[in-house]
């Protein structure tokens, strides 16, 4: 979210026509991405749960096929990108914009490949009990693509002003170094020395790819429900207007950084799940899941405090027009309730990963993402006149029914705290 912030504001200097272009590239690229992060997830399930059976060669295998799994989808993208850039034309963005969007899409198209072996290998880690030294790495690739975007956007230190296409160029270097040096510190990590396999080039197992994919293409289905969802209501609340559409950027940007806290704990929430369900101890995983449950609900209920009763000064943080302030505001008392079901239920959905059951809960976003939530926020923001805030409302209805059945069938899988609960992966096959 970093790296995205700040390449807007660095770009933001060069022109309007660029920060368009830009906007309109990552808007292409953020599906693949998404789909990236699901399928990828298999990883960190995968891993954790070789780590709670003590089976280091699982763990191998699974990291190994993942990174060939990342490459190949990132060589599909950057070619699917290929393909897409005579036809940006069709997408009817201003023609300045569309002339320059590939400017900046083909390398950041390019950088995707770097960036999902990165997450593998950081998933890898997350699994392992190692999520600091990424992170470290991590934060450090966005330290740096600050810096090339200063030298590359603007010329500095000898360097030509590349505009746009510096920045492009810099988020591209940037992920690459930070691939490199993940892949350094797992090579010479003496904590997961055992782990971590010493040789990548090996031969392929269908099984392993088929074992991921069992996961990772079932979340993936998930995830781009619910963000599809969003970017759909995005659109219908830009045919209400101007002011609707920036009150709904402020909340949306508000509220997207307050959930960054539930889906960490949600990753976390795999892993250990993961984790005992290779040790076989499952009647641990009712702590588990209450446990993510209360730590959700907490900050998540914070959250909506200061969404109830601090709606404007946050909307006056972003903007000065009245008009967006007072919409914000009212946007972000729809975002209380909002934010309670999407903390809820992302961890609700993570645990169930843990455990293998993902179909449930794809079809679970479907019904409530697609057959409910937008076709009520048509209703409400355009049919009925609700505007902005009858599409927060469809979306918070939405997220309420997902977190209700989410909860519900992690309760019924994991929620048993004695021997019977051996009869988990019964139930989970039978459904």
């Amino acid at each position: 979210m970093l790296m995205g912030v700040s390449d807007t504001v660095m770009i933001g200097s060069v022109g309007v026509v660029s920060l368009g272009a830009a906007t309109f590239a990552n808007t292409l690229l953020a599906v693949p991405f998404v789909v990236g992060m699901g399928l990828l997830s298999s990883v960190s399930v995968r891993v954790s749960q070789a780590h709670g059976a003590k089976q280091p060669e699982d763990a191998k295998s699974a990291v190994i096929h993942g990174t060939w799994l990342a490459l190949g989808l990132g060589l599909v993208v950057v070619l699917a990108t290929l393909l897409l850039i005579p036809l940006l034309g069709h997408f009817s963005q201003p023609g300045d914009v569309t002339l320059q969007t590939p400017i900046y899409l083909l390398p950041c198209a390019v950088s995707l490949i770097p960036s999902l072996i990165s997450l593998v290998w950081k998933n890898h880690a997350d699994a392992l009990n190692r999520p600091w030294p990424p992170f470290w790495i991590t934060l450090g690739s966005v330290f740096l693509d600050i810096l090339l975007n200063w030298l590359w956007i603007h010329g500095k230190w000898g360097f030509p002003a590349m505009g746009l296409a510096g920045a492009a160029y810099s988020t591209l270097v940037s992920r690459t170094l930070c691939m490199i040096a993940l892949f350094v510190w797992l090579k010479n990590s003496r904590t997961l020395h055992l782990w971590t396999p010493q040789k990548w080039w090996v031969r392929w197992q269908r099984s392993e790819f088929a074992s991921l994919l069992k996961i990772g293409i079932p979340t993936s289905f998930h995830q781009l429900a619910e963000v599809t969802a969003f970017v759909l209501a995005s659109l219908m609340i830009g045919w209400l207007g101007v002011v609707p559409l920036a009150s709904h950027q402020v909340a949306i940007t508000c509220i997207a950084t307050a959930y960054m806290v539930p889906l960490g704990i949600s990753m976390a929430t795999t892993v250990r799940v993961g984790e005992i369900v290779g040790a076989n101890q499952r009647p641990r995983l009712h702590r588990v899941l209450l446990g993510s449950w209360i730590f959700a609900t907490s900050f998540m209920s914070c959250s909506m405090l200061v969404c109830f009763l601090w709606g404007e000064p946050l909307a006056r943080a972003f903007v000065n027009e009245p008009e967006v302030i007072k919409l914000t505001a009212s946007l972000l008392l729809v975002a209380g309730l909002f934010q309670l079901f999407d903390g809820l239920q992302v961890v609700s959905a993570a645990a169930l990963r843990g455990v293998d059951d993902v179909k449930v809960s794809a079809w679970i976003a479907v019904l409530a993402y697609w057959i409910i939530s937008l076709p009520l926020g048509w209703v409400l923001g355009i049919q009925r006149g609700w505007g902005a805030t009858g599409i927060w409302a469809a979306l918070a209805v939405g997220l309420g029914i997902a977190a209700v059945l989410l909860m519900w069938r992690a309760w019924k899988l994991l929620g048993v705290g004695k021997e019977t609960s051996d009869n988990l992966l019964v139930e989970i096959a039978d459904s």
